[in-house]
């Protein structure tokens, strides 16, 4: 019998989100059930709650930086038993079928992937799918994944946003060959930003930050950049002309993309992570053309890639840079957010939800 699960919703775009009392399916043959221990709190979570992407189906229960225990599988269940640690990402399923699919490529499915939160289960009738924001989470084996067994109790908070954040830029990173004797670009200081320098940092590159922000520069160094510019200084930027490999980009704001195209050598690639709600301006094709320079964008990384990714951060000791905070204080916490006045993910602790009643 499906069991009442505690959460907090959005129940429009306009309102906060909110207790809400809501259903996970049975544990099926091939699903993983686990109790929520932390999740990490993503700006796509706010564009999500607040509909800024024209896409939201409400209620909405975000969170897909999830980590937790397992606390039951079904009888098909190879690879998790109970007690085990286990991660959830973005995604809880795919076509499976697909070219991409099959390439374990699953975030960029022809079919349609489903989301963790504000997709569509079509294999469970076409249910909402209800994220992190909650208690308890059931998920296919396939898209759960192992928390090393190098990280300690006390990493798991930091742990937890590795699942979009932390894949989110090591998997351009590694796309586009990041390594020793590369010279990469970082622009923005935030939660993607702060996981691309330590995890560039961590290949062996040569890392250097782009901030608007004079007061990001130590903390960006503490985090592994080798240098910082400060890209409304046209000198600082003028320097680095034609010198970087690969340049990605994490803000989630609109913004002139040529400063930095014109930073590229021949051959390399600005890559975009952070998704707006406004488009960029279109950029001037000629430093594209006279340099054979690349504008290009990465979302996620697959299953696969995302186990790799937990088990390189674990091997180097890598988490990412939290504040915890109770469910409670959610809303207090996306305010805070577009103030960028974090350092650098709110991390939600589950057992906080013990304050919440149920719902009738």
């Amino acid at each position: 019998m499906a069991k009442k699960i505690k959460g907090y919703a959005a129940k429009s775009e306009k309102s906060p989100l909110a207790p809400f009392t809501f259903e996970r399916r049975d544990v099926l043959e091939n699903d993983v059930q686990i109790e929520i221990l932390f999740c990490g709190i993503c700006h796509s979570d706010l564009h999500s709650a607040r509909n800024e992407w024209k896409n939201t189906l409400y209620p909405i229960v975000p969170g897909h930086e999830i980590v937790g225990k397992v606390t039951a599988v079904g009888s098909k269940v190879k690879s998790f038993k109970v007690g085990d640690l286990a991660a959830v990402g973005c995604l809880v399923d795919s076509c499976r079928t697909c070219s991409y699919c099959e390439q374990s490529l699953e975030q960029y499915c022809e079919n349609g992937f489903v989301l963790t939160y504000n997709g569509i289960d079509k294999r469970h009738g076409n249910s909402i799918t209800y994220g992190g924001y909650s208690t308890q989470i059931i998920v296919d084996e396939k898209f759960v994944l192992h928390v090393p067994k190098k990280f300690k109790e006390k990493d798991l908070p930091g742990v937890a946003p590795l699942l979009c954040a932390g894949i989110t830029t090591y998997s351009p990173l590694k796309h586009w060959k990041v390594g020793k004797n590369s010279k990469v670009g970082v622009v923005g200081l935030g939660g993607l930003g702060h996981m691309a320098i330590k995890l560039a940092h961590a290949m062996g590159a040569k890392v250097v930050l782009f901030t608007t922000s004079k007061n990001k520069v130590e903390d960006a160094k503490r985090l592994g950049a080798d240098e910082v510019v400060l890209s409304k200084d046209a000198n600082e930027m003028k320097k680095h002309l034609r010198s970087f490999d690969f340049i990605i980009n994490t803000v989630a704001a609109a913004h002139n993309l040529d400063p930095y195209i014109e930073l590229l050598k021949s051959d390399g690639t600005l890559c975009l992570v952070g998704a707006p709600p406004t488009p960029h301006p279109s950029p001037n094709v000629t430093n594209l053309i006279f340099g054979r320079r690349s504008l290009a964008g990465s979302l996620i990384g697959g299953l696969k890639e995302t186990q790799e990714m937990l088990d390189f951060c674990a091997e180097h000791s890598i988490t990412s840079d939290i504040e915890i905070i109770p469910i409670q204080k959610i809303n207090e916490a996306y305010e805070r957010m577009l103030k960028s006045d974090v350092k650098y993910r709110f991390v939600i602790d589950s057992a906080s939800f013990k304050n919440e009643a149920l719902e009738a």
